[in-house]
C-alpha cells in the first residue's frame, strides 16, 4: 500500500526523447511529477499483472497525458487480459485526445517473449512469467548497440562515402544495381545496456537466466528479515536474501530492492547483512535516477 513517505512501485526508463513506464499504481503521476519529468513522452506503458497497486494509477495517468497535448498513440502491453481491463478503467477517462492500443502477451513457457514497441524501435523488449498468485511477468528493456564504423572496409568495397552516414545508421542502400547493407561497413556488435525489473514474485530459476549481466537489476524485496519466509512462500513474494542471491547468480552490475511490504519500516538496516550474498546491493528509495551509459570494451 501506499504509504505517507513511501510511494507505489514503478519504473520509468527515458532514453532518447522516449518514456516506457513499467507498472502505474495509485498516486504514480505524482511520483512523476516529484522527479520533475513530464507526461507528454510517455510511449509506453508495461503492466506486469493486474493487482491494484500497480495498475490503479492508470486512469488518472491517462488524463494527464491527454492534457499534455500528446497526440501520438500510446501503447500498453501486459499480460492476458489486459485489454478489457484498460477498457474498464478508461470508462471513466472520457474521451482522450489519442489513441490507446493494448496488446496481450501470452507467454506460455519459460522461454519467454521478445518485442519491440512501435514508437521506440531501439529498444528490445523480454518479459518472462514468473511465480505469483496471479499471472505475472518481469520486463528486460535491452538497448543494442552496433559495431563500430570501419571507413577501410566500406573503401574495399568501393561504397560511395555520401552512403556511409546512413549505413552506420542501419538503412540498406540500393544504388546501380548494388546492394549494401549496415554490415558491410560495421564491425561485431559491442556491448549494449540491459535493465530488468521485476516484482511480485518467489524466486524462480528463470530469473537469474532472464537477468543475466543485466547493467541494473531491479528487483523486489518484501520482506528484510529472514524469518518472514514462511509469510514470503504463502504470498508469493521474496526475502531481501532471495533477491540478492538471484542478483549473484544472475552476475548483475547493481541490484536496487523495491516493493516493501508496509512492516518494514527502514529497509537499509537489512543492507549490511546481505551484502555478504551480493555487495552491489541498494535499498531502492522514491525517486531515485540513475543514468547508464554505453561502455567501450
Amino acid at each position: 500500500m501506499p504509504l505517507e513517505e513511501r510511494y507505489l512501485t514503478s519504473l520509468m526508463v527515458r532514453y532518447n526523447g522516449h518514456c516506457l513506464l513499467i507498472d502505474c499504481g495509485e498516486g504514480t503521476q505524482l511520483a512523476i511529477r516529484k522527479c520533475g519529468w513530464g507526461f507528454k513522452a510517455i510511449d509506453a506503458i508495461l503492466f506486469t499483472h493486474f493487482h491494484a497497486d500497480h495498475i490503479a494509477g492508470l486512469p488518472g495517468l491517462l488524463l494527464t497525458i491527454g492534457n499534455s497535448d500528446r497526440i501520438k498513440p500510446l501503447f500498453i502491453y501486459g499480460p492476458p487480459g489486459i485489454r478489457s481491463i484498460v477498457q474498464g478503467l478508461c470508462m471513466i477517462c472520457g474521451g482522450l485526445p489519442y489513441e490507446v492500443y493494448v496488446c496481450e502477451l501470452n507467454i506460455k513457457d519459460n522461454n519467454g517473449q521478445i518485442f519491440n514497441i512501435e514508437n521506440i524501435p531501439d529498444l528490445e523488449i523480454s518479459a518472462l512469467k514468473v511465480d505469483h498468485r496471479i499471472c505475472c511477468y518481469a520486463y528486460s528493456i535491452n538497448l543494442k548497440r552496433a559495431g563500430k564504423f570501419d571507413a577501410n572496409r566500406a573503401k574495399l568495397k568501393n561504397i560511395p562515402i555520401k552512403y556511409w552516414s546512413r549505413l552506420q545508421k542501419g538503412e540498406i542502400i540500393k544504388d546501380s544495381g548494388n546492394i549494401w547493407q549496415p554490415e558491410d561497413v560495421l564491425g561485431k556488435p559491442r556491448k549494449g545496456i540491459k535493465v530488468t525489473y521485476c516484482t511480485d514474485t518467489r524466486p524462480i530459476p528463470d530469473i537469474a537466466q532472464f537477468a543475466q549481466s543485466s547493467d541494473l537489476f531491479i528487483c523486489e524485496g518484501m520482506y528484510g528479515d529472514d524469518e518472514k519466509l514462511q509469510s514470503a512462500i504463502e504470498k508469493k513474494h521474496m526475502l531481501f536474501s532471495e533477491a540478492a542471491k538471484l542478483a549473484k547468480n544472475a552476475q548483475v552490475k547493481e541490484l536496487w530492492l523495491t516493493h516493501y511490504s508496509p512492516s518494514v519500516d527502514d529497509p537499509q538496516e537489512y543492507i549490511p547483512k546481505i551484502k555478504n550474498i551480493f555487495p552491489n546491493i541498494i535499498a531502492g528509495d522514491n525517486g531515485m535516477k540513475k543514468e547508464i551509459n554505453f561502455i567501450d570494451e
